[in-house]
């Protein structure tokens, strides 16, 4: 019947939804547990326990440097990829206004970054939101257009989360560098999926958050290049070199460093992986379901993502179908989930509401396997077929 719960104990569950958040690994578990239950000292104590733990939390810093070629002083520890995404935005736009008022960004930012920029814009500040191709690519002629005396800030994310795409960030930063200009990016992404240079992006600025590369939610990290004048987030405390004041998270920071360690050691192994299973399921969802269309760049995409738009369905039932097959995936970015609006990705790369709202994301990990992912493009053939027959699942 229509509606009806069909999962059961036995009915394969396969998780394609990694660009919302990602398993825990099993060492950073390992590795917090201990903080967790044990080693419960505050690290900001003189005595050698909590001295111990703050040790813990410089190493996991560290390791998180080593992943972007930074140095250990340039980590500051946050809550996630939007307080990042606040930080570096507001904090330089307050330490920069006297030298201009200007912010230059795209229309297909995160909403932490969007919004954030609305804000400034009610206090005075002026923000250019740059168009995307049909791929959701950036021009490099019209952002050196936008650039202007009063520009301070130029933020433009890595790799979008809802399609995948990756912007030319080598030729962003190094266009920012030439004319004087801060550049921050939102990597959240990115980190830990692709290959990041900080010193050969000339980036300035980067967020990033530990759920979306295996680690724990609610901990995630700015970079901030030394030297950079940054507003303090949080007033109190002497902890972040005195710009976010507060009690350490060292579980969810250990864990973030351990997993951070793991996933760049291993980062080119895991997407070769991930980018031949991508491929794969391109290949066979384009050329098995009709009218169907693939949203984001073909090659400058991230390894792990797949979004596409099916004539004729809303996406949400599709979801929903797949859910009572025991597949979860998504119809893009998670904090905007229940909302009712077509993804303002998708319409920015020209596609009408109808087409937007038949869109899915699927996002697969190194754990994902080839059978899994046959399993998911059978399935969603099936029920596309079912939809546009106008079918209902019994």
């Amino acid at each position: 019947m229509a509606g009806k719960e069909i999962v059961t104990e036995n009915m394969k569950r396969v998780y394609m939804d990694n660009a919302a958040t990602t398993m825990l690994l099993p060492e950073a578990f390992e590795a917090m547990k201990p903080y967790l239950l044990e080693d419960y000292e505050n690290p900001s104590g003189v005595y050698r326990k909590a001295q111990q733990n703050l040790h813990a939390i410089d190493e996991a810093r560290d390791a998180i440097a080593e992943a972007l070629h930074a140095s250990g002083r340039e980590i500051y520890f946050t809550s996630g990829g939007s307080e990042s995404d606040n930080w570096a935005i507001k904090g330089i736009a307050q330490l920069q206004k006297k030298k201009g008022n200007h912010i230059i960004t795209t229309c297909i930012e995160h909403h932490a970054v969007l919004r954030t920029c609305e804000y400034l814009e009610k206090q005075g500040y002026e923000v250019t939101y740059l168009k995307v191709d049909e791929n959701g690519l950036i021009s490099i002629e019209e952002l050196k257009e936008a650039i202007r005396p009063t520009t301070i800030l130029i933020s433009i994310m890595f790799a979008n989360n809802e399609i995948g795409t990756i912007q030319p960030i080598e030729q962003i930063g190094a266009l920012a560098k030439e004319h004087q200009i801060l550049f921050h990016t939102d990597a959240v992404q990115a980190f830990g999926h692709v290959p990041i240079d900080v010193e050969n992006c000339h980036i300035d600025l980067l967020s990033a958050s530990a759920h979306k590369f295996h680690g724990p939610k609610g901990t995630g990290f700015l970079y901030v290049r030394e030297g950079i004048p940054i507003g303090a987030l949080i007033h109190g405390g002497a902890q972040e070199q005195f710009r976010r004041g507060g009690t350490y998270n060292t579980p969810g920071i250990v864990g973030m460093g351990v997993a951070a360690k793991c996933i760049t050691t291993h980062l080119q192994e895991y997407a070769n992986e991930q980018v031949k299973l991508r491929d794969y399921a391109i290949e066979r969802i384009l050329k098995e379901i009709p009218d169907a269309r693939l949203n984001g760049d073909r090659k400058q995409r991230l390894p792990n993502n797949l979004n596409f738009s099916f004539e004729s369905i809303v996406g949400e039932s599709l979801l929903i179908m797949l859910d009572q097959c025991g597949i979860y995936a998504s119809s893009g970015s998670a904090c905007t989930s229940g909302s009712l609006d077509p993804s303002h990705v998708l319409l920015a790369l020209g596609l009408s509401d109808e087409l937007a709202r038949g869109s899915i994301r699927l996002s697969i990990s190194h754990f994902t396997t080839k059978e899994e992912m046959d399993y998911v493009t059978d399935t969603i053939k099936t029920m596309v077929n079912r939809l546009r027959n106008r079918y209902t699942v019994c």
